[in-house]
């Protein structure tokens, strides 16, 4: 029910973004849940996390935040950093910190999921150089769109 609910929540808060700015930013979105779906595999194989229910199972577990909470925070913070680096860095890091850290211990009392071989700050790392991915291709990607404009 969580996984459902988080998934919902999110794409419910997508339309205030606005249908232009979706647009604009999906791709470098979906190029960070890729980018994330790798690392998934990387740290499930290294045990650095475990879930609870069904541990197996990414489609139960790691999916749900990635199409849910993780598109949410790639287009608001490129919607709302976007053209500022150091705004979209502090965007994506307080987004981060919120995540990592009481979330995620909430979610650990849940039994939800739970860090093993990595701590609260490493797990933070783990999603935070992302941002540099997402604001790079984001960037690149508008470099190329102005040019065919002109």
């Amino acid at each position: 029910m969580l996984n459902i609910f988080m998934i919902i929540i999110s794409w419910l808060a997508l339309p205030m973004f606005g249908a232009k700015s979706i647009k604009r930013y999906l791709p470098a979105t979906i190029l960070a849940i890729l980018l994330c779906s790798l690392d998934l595999q990387i740290g499930k194989k290294r045990k650095w996390w475990i879930f609870y229910n069904n541990p197996n199972s990414s489609i139960k577990n790691e999916i749900p935040f990635l199409i849910g909470p993780m598109v949410l925070l790639a287009i608001s913070s490129l919607k709302w950093g976007f053209g500022n680096f150091k705004k979209f860095m502090v965007l994506n890091g307080l987004g981060g910190l919120i995540f990592t850290f009481p979330i995620s211990r909430i979610l650990s009392k849940l039994k939800i999921y739970e860090l093993v071989k990595i701590n609260h700050f490493q797990f933070f790392l783990y999603f935070y150089y992302k941002a540099l991915f997402l604001y790079g291709f984001q960037y690149i990607l508008e470099k190329k769109l102005n040019v065919i404009s002109k």
